[in-house]
């Protein structure tokens, strides 16, 4: 396949979708916030495909699609009853063929005592106790899930119909560089806290004698900031360096040029968009293979799946084996907005259809 996805999918043309995100952040965000961006993504991509698109989001977000402003940005208790109020008086008013929230459950699970078809996507997996009083006292009348992640399905569905959709990335914001400097940086992208592997980044880096830009938000978090206050800064020189957050030209530009993304994770990364925005970039993932990495990564070929630091070390001496053609390929056939955008639609389809 070529380097542009082409649609094959049947678009249900002149529904009328309600999309929900978190009332937080900006749709699309001007740094951080990988659901925004997905919510953005489709919102767009329904718009382009004929669909009368809704969006319940940030009062400052932006798009072609008819914006419901949450009334309160702040999270807490207070902040969801005024917006969740605010969401079902306007379904008072007006019709949908489908719902579809990619906002935390605790906004739209009332809404779930309505008869409209509804779908929750769930970025990670939720607290399993809290999620589990929701699901005992609501009904689930027209009730469906995705994840972002096939090992995630498991975790919903006994309760709802639940499919795997990943996330995607709008491939034409990436510049592809098939090659890079023999001396390029090794780029780690994300927040900074523990569980995503940032010291064992630098220990990578210092390893292999690479070059480590670090970019990306410490945590607002006193408790967890005290991870890079300690383990971070100390060990930043001309070699390792921070430079905090990245817009998405910064971002682009900076993962075009880097020899490999490093992904030493220690948890179950849900998704990882980043991957996915280096894939296009045609650069290469080297990281843990727990959660979604390894649906993302093709294992020797557009980065490897390892299982501890001195395997992730062996796989940055060996960065040569790797195709960044092949990453490029795989973004744009995989993870491209078109191909993630029909996704959705085959689903909109068959529960349209149930």
């Amino acid at each position: 396949m070529g380097l542009d996805h082409i649609s094959t999918s049947k678009p249900v043309h002149g529904k009328s979708i309600l999309l929900v995100a978190d009332p937080h952040l900006p749709v699309p965000p001007p740094y951080y916030g990988g659901i925004e961006r997905i919510v953005h993504l489709l919102a767009e991509g329904l718009v382009e495909r004929g669909w009368a698109v809704t969006l319940a989001c940030h009062p400052q977000s932006s798009g072609r699609a008819k914006l419901l402003a949450h009334l309160c940005d702040q999270p807490g208790p207070r902040g969801r009853v005024i917006n969740t109020w605010q969401l079902l008086k306007h379904l008072a008013r007006n019709r949908y063929d489908l719902i579809h929230s990619f906002a935390h459950y605790d906004l739209t699970t009332p809404l779930w005592l309505l008869p409209q078809k509804q779908i929750q996507s769930f970025q990670a997996p939720p607290d399993r106790n809290a999620f589990a009083k929701r699901v005992r006292l609501l009904p689930k009348r027209a009730l469906w899930f995705t994840t972002c992640g096939y090992h995630m399905v498991k975790d919903f569905e006994t309760i709802a119909p639940t499919r795997a959709i990943h996330n995607g990335v709008t491939i034409e914001q990436f510049d592809f560089q098939e090659h890079v400097a023999a001396d390029a940086p090794l780029v780690f992208l994300g927040r900074i806290e523990p569980i995503k592997g940032t010291h064992s980044a630098i220990q990578i880096a210092k390893a292999t004698g690479r070059r480590l830009i670090i970019a990306g938000n410490r945590s607002e978090s006193p408790e967890i900031d005290r991870y890079f206050k300690e383990q971070i800064e100390p060990q930043l020189s001309d070699q390792i360096t921070y430079i905090g957050p990245v817009d998405d030209v910064r971002k682009n530009r900076l993962l075009g040029q880097a020899a490999a993304l490093l992904m030493p994770i220690e948890w179950d990364e849900p998704f990882g968009i980043v991957m996915t925005e280096a894939l296009a970039c045609g650069t290469p993932v080297i990281g843990t293979a727990r959660g979604a990495l390894p649906e993302i990564v093709r294992d020797g070929i557009t980065g490897r799946c390892c299982h501890h630091v001195d395997e992730m070390i062996d796989a940055v001496i060996h960065l040569g084996n790797l195709s960044r053609c092949a990453c490029r390929e795989d973004a744009a056939s995989k993870f491209s907005s078109s191909v993630i955008v029909d996704q959705y639609e085959a689903y909109y389809a068959t529960i349209l259809s149930a």
